[in-house]
């Protein structure tokens, strides 16, 4: 299929696609809009980048009825990439009438009920702040007709899976049901076969971390020099730049040296308050700062074209985490460098993700004549330093970042940088009716630590 006109996509969706430039789907979106659209469930497998969001945002806008309530649920594991689920459904859908909502913890509730009362047909939300919709009565399920899990993977890691199936139990059984996920362990199988009927799989690249598009480097020094190097690899690049660290005081201090050496530059953390937090990544896609500097926290909520250079300072401890980081250059077609600076204690665990990694790769101490001396106590731990996933629930959940167990960015349990594992605020702004929480629903789970 060579056109979008191909996919039988009604004329006033077809307009913003014309006016947004797209003119070729992208294999992700040939293969699944045409089953979303006869109303089977799917399950897409893609890696970042590849035109997810429009993959499932068409159908859903093509099948909903203006003024017909909420008929389309999108669950995203972050607020960052829920937000930017919420605005590429409003670009898509520009000429639709279709109004689009977002609901996120972190955010002032009351905005939130505002927003639901102008009776929006489509909502965007993380797992924790759209239980409490749910309990409060502010979200009905009743119309809805399209559920979509984004980044379901994540969602899993997370520790959100009891509630999304919570949330599946309450919505109509006579749904279109879609789950999208970069990689598919046996607990989203078991989600699918159990909540998805006869589900068409689509795997897009499934096999291939290779990070297509993107010119792959690494180099070998001491920690202290990485600034050095950082700021050279800025100066080289055209366009803007990402900086990944493994932990929220590496964020900071990277952010704080860069703004010394006079760059503009933002930064994102889980101790952040989200006011803060949006205001950075504002700032960052509206090109007036050229450096956004971040801990995984924002690895999968990032969109931005003019990113032509990803940076990761600390090497992740597992491969899908640096393939997620890459990810956020060579968007939607285009090209892009990344750069792993490795020091000589994380040497381990980059031998270990050089090993998933199939398309070329650079070794800059080569190309730079750059030569490693790595002290004799090191030596002998080389390549045995292989972080292991920790086990916690529904399978291992990796720790993203620094702080505590199973934290994206640092922070506590199952946390997207700071607070405890739910997304929103303190769960007792609700009064609860009646025993509808299942036995899990522990209360400490969202017990408040204000973004």
């Amino acid at each position: 299929m060579n056109t979008f006109d191909e996919l039988k996509i009604n004329e006033d969706i077809m307009r913003s696609i014309r006016e947004l430039g797209f003119t070729t789907p992208f294999p992700i979106q040939t293969q699944s809009i045409p089953e979303l659209l006869q109303g089977n469930d799917v399950i897409g497998q893609a890696h970042t980048g590849t035109g997810k969001t429009a993959a499932f945002g068409i159908p859903m806008l093509q099948n909903i009825i203006h003024g017909g309530g909420i008929q389309g649920l999108v669950i995203a594991p972050t607020r960052e990439l829920a937000m930017q689920i919420t605005e590429e459904i409003k670009k898509v859908g520009k000429y639709t009438k279709i109004k689009v909502v977002t609901v996120y913890g972190g955010q002032g509730i009351g905005i939130q009920l505002d927003a639901l009362r102008r009776k929006p047909e489509i909502v965007v939300a993380t797992p924790g702040r759209l239980i409490d919709h749910l309990d409060n009565g502010s979200i009905r399920t009743d119309n809805i007709k399209h559920v979509v899990l984004d980044e379901a993977d994540v969602m899993l890691d997370m520790g959100f899976i009891e509630d999304i199936e919570y949330v599946l139990q309450k919505v109509p059984g006579n749904r279109i049901t879609s789950l999208w996920s970069a990689t598919m362990p046996p607990e989203i199988l078991r989600l699918s076969e159990k909540y998805l009927n006869n589900a068409k799989n689509i795997l897009i690249d499934s096999d291939d971390l290779s990070g297509e598009g993107i010119d792959q480097a690494f180099l070998v020094i001491k920690d202290r020099e990485k600034h050095k190097y950082l700021t050279d690899f800025i100066n080289q690049n055209k366009g803007q730049v990402i900086v990944f660290c493994s932990t929220k005081i590496r964020t900071r201090n990277v952010a704080r040296d860069l703004t010394k050496s006079r760059y503009k530059v933002v930064a994102i953390e889980g101790d952040m308050s989200q006011n803060k937090r949006e205001y950075s990544m504002m700032k960052f896609r509206k090109n007036q700062a050229d450096i956004l500097v971040a801990t995984d926290v924002a690895a999968r909520g990032i969109d931005v074209p003019r990113v032509g250079l990803v940076v990761n300072y600390d090497v992740p401890n597992q491969d899908m985490v640096y393939f997620h980081r890459i990810g956020r250059t060579a968007r939607a077609g285009a090209k892009g460098k990344a750069i792993t600076l490795v020091s000589y204690s994380s040497i381990g665990d980059w031998k270990f993700i050089k090993k998933q990694i199939k398309s070329d790769l650079t070794d800059l101490n080569k190309k730079l004549g750059i030569e490693v001396h790595i002290p004799d106590p090191l030596k002998r731990n080389v390549g045995r330093r292989i972080a292991q996933p920790m086990r916690s629930g529904y399978g291992r959940r990796p720790s993203y970042g620094g702080g505590g167990r199973s934290s994206y960015g640092g922070g506590g349990r199952s946390s997207y940088g700071g607070g405890h594992s739910r997304d929103g605020p303190a769960r007792d702004q609700y009064k609860r009716r009646g025993s509808a929480r299942p036995a899990y629903r522990r209360q400490n789970r969202d017990t408040n630590k204000k973004w």
